[in-house]
Formats: structure tokens, C-alpha cells, sequence
């Protein structure tokens, strides 16, 4: 039934598309650069005049993304953000790594969990997919602010579509996906028979491509569409609050022992740390 309805979906949007063609929609998140260490001013994280980057799990599910459409399995990849304007930047990103076009979900409430949170994430994305008619949805497995890994799973809960998380290969072939899966003691694989479905990306997927300057360039004559996160009617207030944010102590000094016997002796008596 989802199949079906999707496919009409995509149909009245673009008469000339056929039914066997897929529609890739994909996650990119405006995140702290994950080389810069953070500052926690008033109970929060401070953002003002930080580096800001593409969440790197969201990169490399746009890198996936693109790829299908290289082996002509997609025939569209739509990236879509949330958040305020300068999310834009984080759209072109991907656009220059090879994505068609753009969706920016313009909203001024932070995206780090502190407002914005995976089930209002999940619902906002809800809205574009079943406005767009995508088959496949394509999300990195967490954001590096909030490292809650939720949105994909929420999403297809509410899409009643399958999912499959913690992607480490993916293969598409006669209208579904095979996905070797990463777990605590190795790997699984996954096969979804027919589309659509929700993938989470996870590190050994693949390795992003740089966008070359020509790419750059015509990223900016690509087309972003802008759409106000209060227009979608939508509740989008925190389920959770966030009561204290704080900074990790600072690790005390390392030393220095002479002889084995004084380490074992110092990690049995001092740190507890064997029997």
C-alpha cells in the first residue's frame, strides 16, 4: 500500500517520471564543526561566532545518495535541512557534492536538542516526504551535538515504512535494498524486498567526496526551496528538558612508576581498577 501510494504520489508531481524511477531524499544537518571544542555559557552550548559544518554522518549519507544516482538506481536526490537561514550553506554543501536540488526548513529554534528535538525533527521530515513522493530516505545515523541517534527510527515510525540503522553497505536492485548493518558483534544483513524505506548511515559506508570548484560553482544555480517550519502546523515543542549542561572536568595528570609491580600495585590499590 505505501509503495503504491507513493508512486502515485510522484506521479501527479512529475508526469513524465516513471514509476520505476526513485526519488532520494536525504538528511543534511548544520552542526559544530567537529573539530572545534565547545563552550557551555549559561547553561548552554554557545553557538555565536563558532565554525559550523555538515554533520559528518550526513555527509556520508548524501556521498550514498549521490552514488545511487551515478548507477542510475535514483533518478533525483533531494537534500533537506533544519534550521535557521545559515542552513542554507550547509544545503549548497551537498548540492556541490552532487545532490539536485534543495529543501530548508527555516526555523530560528536550535536544532541541538536544546528546542528542536528527534521527534519534531521526525515530523518536519515526515511532511517533505510524503510532499515529495520519495521512495528512499537517507539519514546519518546520529548528529555529533546531540549524538541521539533518533530521528531516522521516529521517522519511519510515523512513515509506517521499514528502516534499517547503522548502514555499512548498501545495494539496490529489483525495487528494494540489501544493507549489511553494523552491531555490537559484527555486522547483519538486512533485506528490504520493495521500497520505501528509512536508512541510517553509519562510518564505513563510504568515504565523502571533496566538492570540486566546478561543482561549487554550480551548486549555487541549484534550486532550494524554502519552506517555514510554523506553516507545516506542526507541534515542535521539547518533549525532554534539559535541566543542567556542563563541561567535563579536566583529566588529571598522568605518572610516571618505576617497575611493573608499582603499576599493578597502584591500579589494584589506588584506582580499583583489578581485583
Amino acid at each position: 500500500l505505501c509503495q503504491r501510494i507513493t508512486q502515485d504520489t510522484a506521479k501527479r508531481r512529475n508526469p513524465k517520471r516513471s514509476a520505476s524511477a526513485m526519488r532520494v531524499l536525504v538528511g543534511v544537518k548544520r552542526v559544530v564543526d567537529y573539530a572545534v571544542k565547545v563552550r557551555v555559557q549559561n547553561n548552554t552550548v554557545d553557538l555565536a561566532n563558532i565554525k559550523m559544518s555538515l554533520n559528518p554522518f550526513c555527509e556520508i549519507a548524501v556521498e550514498e545518495a549521490v552514488r545511487l544516482k551515478e548507477a542510475k538506481t535514483a533518478d533525483e536526490v533531494v537534500a533537506v535541512s533544519v534550521g535557521p537561514k545559515q542552513c542554507s550553506e550547509t544545503i549548497r554543501t551537498a548540492l556541490a557534492m552532487g545532490c539536485d536540488r534543495g529543501i530548508h526548513i527555516q526555523t530560528d529554534l536550535r536544532t541541538d536538542y536544546m528546542e528542536l528535538q528527534p521527534f519534531s525533527i521526525a515530523q518536519l521530515f515526515q511532511k517533505v516526504v510524503e510532499q515529495e513522493g520519495s521512495e528512499l530516505v537517507l539519514l546519518g545515523k546520529q548528529g555529533i551535538d546531540s549524538d541521539c541517534g533518533q530521528t531516522g527510527p521516529m521517522l519511519a515510525g510515523l512513515l509506517g515504512w521499514p528502516q534499517v540503522t547503522f548502514a555499512a553497505s548498501l545495494s539496490a536492485a529489483d525495487g528494494g535494498i540489501t544493507v549489511e548493518r553494523e552491531t555490537d558483534s559484527g555486522t547483519e544483513t538486512i533485506k528490504v524486498p520493495k521500497l520505501p524505506a528509512v536508512v541510517t548511515c553509519d562510518l564505513r559506508l563510504n568515504e565523502p567526496r571533496y566538492a570540486t570548484l566546478p561543482n561549487i560553482m554550480k551548486a549555487k544555480k541549484k534550486k532550494v526551496d524554502t519552506i517555514a517550519a510554523e506553516d507545516l502546523g506542526l507541534d515542535l515543542s521539547p518533549r525532554n528538558d534539559v535541566l543542567e549542561v556542563f563541561e567535563p572536568p579536566p583529566r588529571a595528570a598522568g605518572i610516571i612508576v618505576d617497575d611493573v609491580d608499582s603499576l599493578v600495585d597502584k591500579l589494584r590499590n589506588e584506582a580499583g581498577a583489578i581485583p
